[in-house]
């Protein structure tokens, strides 16, 4: 089971009725942010959710309105007694800027580790979470992440008992443990059957549209991403300043087939990006105008 919920839908500054993009993941007790701009704790409070228990922050890039949220956030961490170790994830010089920003949060009672990101894809077993991070095109270096909840085959009885394996290794094995028995090296494979299908959801933002993005949401049950213009008109200065219209990310859905396409951060100047989805969903049927705290519970499908 995962947990997916969009806090902030807005790009560039907070609106009184927008927050700035962010998105939570929760799965196993163990939660997961991607960005964190400014009135991301507020998003947080509305929906009901604690920042206490984030284990990982990914960052897509580090202009403002994705990471000035990011010391506030810390210090009510840090005031709820969190003592756990926070990993957070971004491109190269990730450690650098967060320990600038952390001038006015010096003090927490917890460790931060840092994951550097500098290769154009990489891929993380975080918690329960399988992270893939892929480098997208905008104007600093940013990365598009797809996070994953992988699913293993179905226990085979027959093929445990054909190799003599014993009953008390059963669950161990079921669970992904390789056991030594006796000399004998006994591993999951043996008595699994093919991995299953999972759970993925594609999230990115602040990119022109390149087929890397497709080709990680694709078949994703979620895949959200940047739909900064609706008007046609901006298509230029989209190109200019190296972000997507609503009509280039249907164009990567298509492309990808994700089970849904939310689209979100919006020009401050886009005030009704529903109004523009009717030509979206002809490129792309099952495309949405995302607002914030949209939420989405995503499970296992039957066999």
């Amino acid at each position: 089971m995962l947990d997916v919920c969009l806090l902030g839908t807005g790009g560039m500054m907070p609106l009184p009725y927008r927050w700035l993009t962010a998105m939570m993941t929760r799965c196993e007790g163990s939660n997961l942010l991607i960005d964190c701009g400014e009135g991301t704790q507020i998003a947080l409070k509305e929906k009901g959710w604690s920042p206490k228990p984030i284990d990982f922050i990914c960052f897509t890039h580090y202009h403002a309105d994705h990471i000035s949220g990011l010391p506030g956030l810390l210090l009510t961490m840090g005031n709820a007694e969190r003592t756990e170790p926070l990993t957070l994830i971004g491109p190269k010089g990730l450690e650098r800027v967060v320990n600038a920003l952390r001038t006015i949060a010096p003090e927490l009672p917890f460790e931060l580790r840092f994951i550097e990101l500098t290769e154009p894809r990489h891929q993380m077993k975080l918690g329960p979470y399988v992270v893939d991070a892929y480098r997208v095109n905008h104007n600093v270096i940013c990365y598009g992440y797809a996070v994953s909840i992988l699913r293993t085959g179905r226990f085979d009885v027959e093929r445990a008992r054909s190799q003599e394996i014993p009953q008390r290794f059963w669950s161990r094995l079921q669970k992904g443990e390789v056991i030594e028995d006796n000399g004998r090296t006994l591993t999951p494979d043996m008595v699994l059957g093919p991995d299953r299908k999972g759970i993925k959801v594609a999230y990115c933002t602040d990119t022109r549209p390149v087929p890397v993005i497709a080709e990680y949401a694709r078949d994703a049950d979620l895949m959200i991403c940047e739909g900064m213009y609706g008007e046609k008109e901006k298509l230029a200065k989209a190109r200019e300043y190296k972000h997507m219209t609503f009509y280039e990310a249907a164009g990567l859905a298509k492309e990808a087939c994700p089970k849904e396409l939310w689209l979100t951060h919006y020009s401050p100047s886009l005030t009704r990006p529903e109004e523009y989805m009717e030509e979206v969903r002809s490129i792309f049927p099952a495309a949405k105008a995302a607002r914030d705290g949209w939420s989405l519970e995503l499970g296992f499908e039957e066999d």
